[in-house]
């Protein structure tokens, strides 16, 4: 026993494919300890309401942002592979110029937008007199905030994934870090929001440098290949809307805070969002380990095996997110104090988050099998369903319940789409996490 463990060990770490798995969660893991790290300081040493303001601009760029790339970081990586099997990948750095003029001109259209609606409107509807200028000094940034995320795809889509590792989950964080550090000492402590949407114009620019260097050391062999605009906006559209969607239901819930409650509790909700991405973690680690295998068996139509790592990978996600779900759930207020004072008002707020997520995720692995199996519009239409559900839970509940009214909110919407996910699969592929020994056939 003890010799074939040494043996699949061994055989384990010299597989190129495991090796460089383990890498890309270790760099998301030292990710996510930095970003609690950084929350941790800024909790503790900044006023709630300029952590707020900064919960809430990093809210509009997540949205806005993900209207503005129009799905383009992800598309990136399928003509990637499209061009690499015709021997043609040189041409991808006229794909990358062709999604640059895209992006440029959906970020001048959102700016103009975001001008057009003008402060007459903003403010009141928000009830705060500094609203519009964030929003417009962040949409005014977002062409090089979108930059950055696209970037971080390029160095995958040239198979550089330590690179755009490091870049999603350390670099990215590096400038607001540093302004973070010595604004204090400057007694600027308000200005952390702007150096925040300051810091993409960096990340932006290096990364654009970077990939346009990279980009054009590609070899030119082969046949050219000439993607259009149009070819671009197709493919790039379906993953626009599932990627603005998930945001969406990330971010509707601070929108609505930040009207009827102000930056503070905007704060603190956000650091009840923030430790739910502990189960996040999770979460994504056993989706990108099986998210192969399940397109694999979906494509030879070996539906019992199918049907056994799906099943599989949902007790797994559930019994490792299980002590993290635990531990939150038994100490909510020992755990807030650590951020600072104030942020154990929304205990209630996390514990209803914790279960709703803990619920979610026995059903974790539904995002994944539908991507792998070829049902990424039916997602979609999920999605944008559960968004329309939750502005409407969001709408009702927040005025009267505040934390909690955005926290049942959530939770409701989380379980809502994982169910209709679930009903998919069964109706779809006769894939039921429930049911056992079935018989599976594909409709």
């Amino acid at each position: 026993m003890k010799k074939r463990l040494l043996s699949n060990i061994k055989q384990a770490s010299s597989n190129p494919f495991v090796l460089q798995s383990a890498k890309t969660m270790a760099l998301r893991v030292g990710g996510v300890l930095l970003l609690f790290g950084f929350t941790f300081f800024i909790t503790n040493t900044y006023p709630a309401r300029i952590v707020g303001q900064y919960d809430f601009v990093r809210s509009f760029l997540l949205v806005v942002g993900s209207l503005c790339l129009l799905g383009t970081d992800q598309s990136i990586l399928y003509f990637s592979g499209k061009l690499r099997s015709s021997n043609s990948i040189f041409s991808l750095l006229d794909v990358y110029r062709k999604m640059l003029r895209i992006i440029f001109f959906v970020s001048c259209i959102i700016f103009l937008g975001v001008l057009a609606v003008g402060e007459r409107v903003l403010t009141p509807f928000f009830n705060d007199p500094q609203v519009f200028s964030l929003l417009l000094k962040a949409s005014a940034i977002l062409f090089f905030h979108s930059l950055t995320l696209l970037n971080t795809e390029v160095f995958r889509a040239i198979n550089m994934n330590n690179v755009s590792e490091v870049l999603r989950n350390i670099i990215k964080y590096v400038p607001v870090i540093i302004a973070a550090l010595v604004l204090p000492s400057m007694n600027l402590m308000e200005r952390l929001p702007d150096c925040f949407l300051l810091g993409f114009i960096l990340l932006g620019i290096g990364t654009t440098i970077m990939a346009f260097y990279y980009l054009r050391k590609m070899k030119n062999i082969g046949t050219a290949h000439t993607t259009s605009v149009k070819e671009i906006v197709i493919t790039s559209y379906p993953i626009a809307v599932s990627s603005m969607a998930i945001f969406l239901l990330m971010a509707i819930d601070v929108m609505f805070l930040k009207k009827y409650f102000g930056d503070e509790v905007v704060a603190y909700y956000g650091v009840v969002i923030k430790l739910m991405t502990i189960l996040s973690v999770i979460v994504l680690t056993i989706n990108v380990t099986i998210s192969t295998k399940i397109a694999e068996l979906y494509t030879s139509q070996d539906h019992s095996q199918l049907l056994k790592v799906v099943r599989n990978g949902g007790k797994m996600i559930f019994l490792l997110t299980s002590p993290a779900a635990v531990l939150l759930c038994l100490f909510p207020s020992t755990i807030l104090n650590l951020f600072g004072e104030g942020y154990a008002s929304a205990r209630e707020a996390l514990i209803i988050v914790v279960i709703g997520q803990w619920i979610c995720s026995f059903f974790g692995i539904v995002p994944i099998y539908l991507n792998m199996t070829g049902k990424q519009h039916m997602l979609q239409y999920i999605l944008v369903t559960a968004v329309v559900f939750n502005f409407i839970l969001n709408s009702i509940l927040i005025p009267q319940y505040g934390m909690k009214g955005a926290a049942v909110s959530f939770s409701l919407s989380a379980i809502f789409w994982h169910f209709l996910g679930v009903l998919t699969m069964i109706r779809k592929d006769n894939i039921n996490l429930f049911k056992k020994n079935e018989s599976t056939s594909r409709n």
